[in-house]
């Protein structure tokens, strides 16, 4: 279930975007679903469908979701390849970390800062 907080300083699609985000994360929303039409869904919110649409548009640049068309929009398997990928560099980055005697807290820093300087820009 999806709950917008008007009175959060969070925007909406940015709430929405999350909340969609973490229930692909979690399983709750299985790969493959078909998600709401962006006009059904906006509807149902009470949200514009601009902002459902703006939501959509970076889930799906995440690799979180594919659109097909008219067909609609579905939870896309990418999102959880990507996960495996990370899995995959972290247990890299903990190897290299353990064979030049760096600090596990230290390692934890230097990766906060890489994903800090990673971060894309709001807009």
């Amino acid at each position: 279930m999806i709950v917008i907080d008007t009175a959060s300083p969070v925007p909406p699609y940015e709430q929405l975007r999350a909340q969609l985000a973490a229930q692909i994360h979690d399983g709750t929303l299985p790969v493959g679903a078909r998600l709401p039409t962006i006009r059904h869904l906006a509807a149902n919110l009470g949200l514009a469908v601009n902002t459902v649409g703006r939501a959509y548009r970076e889930l799906e640049e995440a690799g979180l979701i594919e659109t097909r068309g008219r067909a609609g929009s579905f939870v896309s398997a990418a999102g959880e390849e990507g996960r495996e990928r990370a899995r995959r560099a972290a247990a890299d980055y903990a190897a290299v970390v353990s064979s030049v005697g760096i600090d596990p807290h230290e390692a934890l820093r230097i990766v906060e800062a890489a994903l800090r300087h990673a971060a894309p820009a709001e807009s």
